[in-house]
């Protein structure tokens, strides 16, 4: 039975694609700390090894040491953020009494220009904009903020759910590195899991081309986006372009969390130019990180880019936000399963 479906092509890709999608979709979200520990312990094997040779400690002592490093480096990072927003608060405050005023101006001054060349009654349309304005406003203030004011319960959950996963992943983590070099061995000895290996070191090379792709593209970005901001005369510029490249990161959302409201902004001011210039930055970012993601990742994968682009979208119709990492990972598992059924597979070092 077995033979034959492997003989089958088309029923072992069904069956290998829905045994994926009933992985993705639930075994992995109930033991995401203990396959993240995995992946971490895997990728940072090498470099756990160095350590242990040459500074002659324990392999748990070298992740506990790496964990508490890039915790510290993200103190950091979120600590100058922090002190950032909380400086730019006074000057934030100060001009909250003059923002309506800008804000009218500006409307004022749009709805000249689009009533002149659509011929249209200008007067009309500042009223009905600056009405549609003001009902957000009132939204925000008497609906939307006392309702996440509320949500506090909810936060509280979403706490403990992040503090649950990173106990856990720490717990994980210090464990299988005390014990990789037995798990390996074992499943070395024996012959059938050759097929799993070979999907997990798949699985660790995309993580590693993405986190890579990633750190390029963000780079890329920041860098434009510093550059151009600065030059253009934006009061801390080149921090705004650097804090847009970070966020990059974020689906969907990117670079859009800081460039959008800062061309805004630039409008109530009166900035024109500089607000456009913000709005071309972003959607350049936008045109770098759509044409340099698939090129990076399907690159290094060996998979044509338009495969990995597909697998981005459909992994968002199938698992929603996260569906950007699922989606491309389970074509990973999909691809390298596929290989070690036909054959074709080859166990590289992890």
């Amino acid at each position: 039975m077995v033979e034959k479906i492997r003989d089958n092509r088309m029923i072992a890709l069904l069956l290998t694609s829905g045994a994926v999608y009933f992985f993705l979709k639930f075994i992995a979200p109930l033991t995401a700390p203990v396959l993240t520990a995995m992946l971490f312990v895997t990728i940072f094997g090498p470099l756990l090894q160095k350590m242990q040779k040459k500074l002659k400690i324990h392999r748990q002592i070298g992740a506990i040491f790496l964990l508490l490093l890039a915790c510290g480096i993200l103190a950091v990072l979120i600590w100058v953020l922090f002190s950032w927003i909380v400086g730019s608060l006074p000057e934030l405050v100060s001009r909250l009494d003059s923002l309506e005023t800008e804000l009218s101006g500006f409307v004022h001054d749009i709805c000249n220009v689009v009533g002149r060349t659509l011929r249209i009654d200008n007067l009309y349309l500042e009223e009905l904009l600056l009405t549609g304005i003001q009902e957000a406003m009132d939204y925000f203030q008497l609906e939307l903020l006392p309702g996440m004011l509320s949500q506090s319960l909810t936060y509280v959950k979403t706490v403990a759910a992040v503090g649950g996963f990173l106990v856990t992943f720490l717990i994980a983590t210090v464990l299988l590195a005390k014990d990789y070099d037995d798990i390996m061995n074992r499943l070395l000895d024996r012959e059938e899991c050759y097929v799993y290996l070979e999907i997990i070191c798949g699985i660790i090379r995309y993580i590693a081309t993405y986190i890579k792709a990633q750190i390029i593209i963000m780079s890329i970005i920041a860098a434009l986006a510093a550059v151009v901001l600065g030059l253009s005369g934006i009061q801390y510029g080149v921090l705004w372009g650097l804090l847009a490249g970070i966020l990059d990161a974020l689906p969907f959302i990117g670079t859009g969390v800081v460039l959008v409201p800062l061309g805004i902004q630039q409008f109530f001011y009166g900035n024109y130019m500089t607000g456009i210039i913000c709005i071309l930055v972003y959607v350049a970012c936008i045109f770098i990180r759509e044409i340099l993601e698939p090129k990076l990742i399907g690159r290094k994968l060996g998979v044509s880019p338009i495969a990995i682009l597909l697998s981005i979208y459909a992994g968002i119709k199938l698992f929603g936000l996260w569906g950007i990492i699922g989606g491309p990972l389970g074509f990973v598992i999909i691809y390298q399963t596929w290989l070690s059924i036909e054959g074709k597979g080859h166990l590289r070092n992890c």
